[in-house]
Formats: structure tokens, sequence, C-alpha cells
């Protein structure tokens, strides 16, 4: 159960940093300035850590592959913080984390393409996987377009929820952004997963990409912004925002993820963002005064029976593998991310 806690606390911490992030960039401060701050952040903290978890006896080798690996997930995750966060700018956190629902099929298909897992249509373990996937989608967009009758309500309601959580009236512009988002960090993590397993320690490894996401930003704001007052961390908003977002949105989030990934795969991780929608709604509902609507209720639901199927699915493929290769049945002993080299013995 490791895996599944520290996925959900990374999903609150991903809607807790759509807010924060949404607060400060309204605040006038740049997309580029906030990304800066907040990896550069996370870079002075994961450094130590880094240093302290793995010790230099345990840490392999790096070679040119594994370099050539932080900086690809260093590239894809800084474009999807660009766009990810120019599509809150221009839309709202409630939009951000509806669309970010996506990275659960986008990244079904890329693992297919590279590999990561077996696509067998007529294997109930697929079957399960892919309706699962389409179904907690479906129950994300649910929560989004379908309030229905009140269940809970508040007459209190929050100015914050107000002013971040409203959706203004460029908001396709922003959900172009945000799906673009979406694409580039299902690639961000299919690279965690290949990086990942030439180069296990975790901490390692999210050191260099916060450490180039940090490189980046600065030098793409040395050229496209006009004014570096942006980049100031005032007022005390702004600080706050970049302190949440360097402690918990970056070195917090990407850790565990990262940690998740080795461990369970891609497709593990990415079928928790349907998650963030019903953590969403909770959040709303008991700290910004939000209604609790059949809307939600219903979709919760969705996204929860299309979880499971997804976590069924892969449960049961371990179990063949761990059969077929002669291992043990317990399903909380790490597992490699690419399964694909056990299944091709299989089929071999």
């Amino acid at each position: 159960m490791k895996e599944y806690v520290g996925m959900v606390s990374a999903q609150v911490a991903q809607v807790l940093l759509m807010i924060v992030s949404k607060s400060a960039i309204a605040d006038g401060m740049s997309n580029y300035s906030f990304i800066f701050y907040s990896n550069a952040l996370a870079s002075l903290i994961l450094l130590p850590l880094s240093l302290i978890f793995h010790r230099s006896v345990d840490r392999p080798k790096l070679s040119f592959i594994v370099i050539c690996g932080f900086l690809i997930i260093g590239l894809l995750g800084f474009l999807a913080q660009v766009f990810g966060y120019t599509g809150i700018s221009y839309s709202s956190a409630t939009l951000a984390t509806t669309l970010l629902n996506l990275i659960p099929g986008f990244t079904f298909v890329l693992a297919i393409l590279f590999g990561m897992e077996v696509i067998n249509l007529g294997s109930a373990t697929t079957q399960a996987k892919f309706i699962g996937t389409v179904v907690s989608i479906a129950g994300a967009i649910l929560v989004t377009l379908y309030k229905g009758p009140a269940i809970l309500s508040y007459s209190l309601k929050s100015e914050i929820n107000n002013h971040l959580l409203v959706l203004p009236s460029n908001w396709v512009l922003g959900g172009i952004f945000l799906t673009i988002d979406a694409v580039f960090s299902s690639g961000y993590i299919i690279a965690q997963a290949f990086v990942l397993k030439r180069y296990p320690p975790v901490m390692i490894v999210m050191f260099w990409y916060c450490f180039v996401c940090t490189i980046l930003s600065a030098l793409v704001a040395s050229v496209v912004e006009d004014d570096l007052s942006s980049f100031s961390l005032q007022p005390k908003k702004r600080l706050f925002s970049i302190l949440y977002s360097g402690v918990f949105g970056s070195a917090f989030q990407v850790t565990v993820q990262a940690w998740c990934v080795r461990r369970r795969g891609p497709l593990f991780v990415a079928m928790f963002h349907p998650i963030g929608i019903v953590i969403s709604t909770l959040i709303g509902v008991i700290f910004l005064g939000d209604g609790f609507y059949l809307g939600s209720l219903l979709g919760s639901i969705v996204v929860v029976i299309g979880f499971y199927t997804v976590m069924w699915g892969k449960a049961e493929e371990q179990k063949i593998v761990a059969v077929n290769s002669g291992g043990s049945l317990k399903l909380n002993d790490e597992v490699a991310p690419l399964l694909q080299d056990d299944v091709e013995e299989q089929m071999t």
C-alpha cells in the first residue's frame, strides 16, 4: 500500500500546487520565474537528500545515455510546466485538474508504443486496463461538466475559491495549453521509467530533473522576459507560493511519483490523475466552502470504478508474469516498471 498512499499524497500536493500557482501568476508573477524559483528551491532540497540516501558506494556510474536521459526528462518536464502554468493563467485550477486527466490515456498509448504495456485485445487484463482508463477519464469529465442538485451546500463562499477556480472567458485557449501539457507530462512519465531502469537512485534523478528545469527556465526567461521585476518574490503571496511549490509541488511530488514509476510502472502513476479531480472536489468542499453536488458524487464513483478496474488488470498481469517465471505471487514486492522483458520471455 505504500505506493498507493504515496500517489494519493502526490495528487493532493499537485491539486494544491494548481491553486497556489494560479494565485502567484494572477498576482503578476511570470510562468518562467515561478518555474525557476520552485525548481531552484527543489534542487537545493534534493541535492543533500540525494547524497544522504544514495551513498557513493550504492550509486551506479553515470553513463552518457543516463546523462542524456536526465536532459530529456528535464526538457519534457520543463515544457510540461510551461504549457501547464500558461494554461492555468488563461483558465483556472479546476480546468487544469480536469484536463490533466487526459494523462492516463496518453500514457497508456505511449506505454504500448514503447513496449511497456502488453497489448492483447483478447486478454482480460488488457481489456480491463483499456476500459478502466476510459472510464476514469469519463468520470473526471462528468465531475466537471455535470453539476446536478446540491447534496451539501454552504452559504459561505470563499473569495479564494471564486478568484481561482471560476473559469474566465479565455478558458478555450487555456484548455489547449493544458492539453499540450498533458501530452508532455505523459512523455515525461515514460522517459522517467526508461531512465530509472538504467539509473535507479530516485532522488539523484529528480535532483537533475529539477536542476535542468532551473537552468532552462532561467535561459528562456532571460530571452523572453521584458521586465525582470517579475522575478521578484514580493509580495508575500508569491513567496508562500514558491515555498510550497519548491518543497511539496516539486521536491516531494516529483520524488514520490518517480519512486512509484520505478516500483509500479508509468501507467500506475498516470492512473492517479483522475483521482485528482476527486481530491480537488473534497478540498473545495472542506476548505473553500464549496457545495457538494450529485455530479461530483456520481463522477467520483465512476473515477474510482475505472481506477480499480485498471489496478485489477495490472495486478492480474503481474500474477501471470510471476507464475510463468516461477516467482512468488506477493504483489507487495518491488516490481520492475518495464514488464516487457518478462512478457517477452513468456512469448518466446
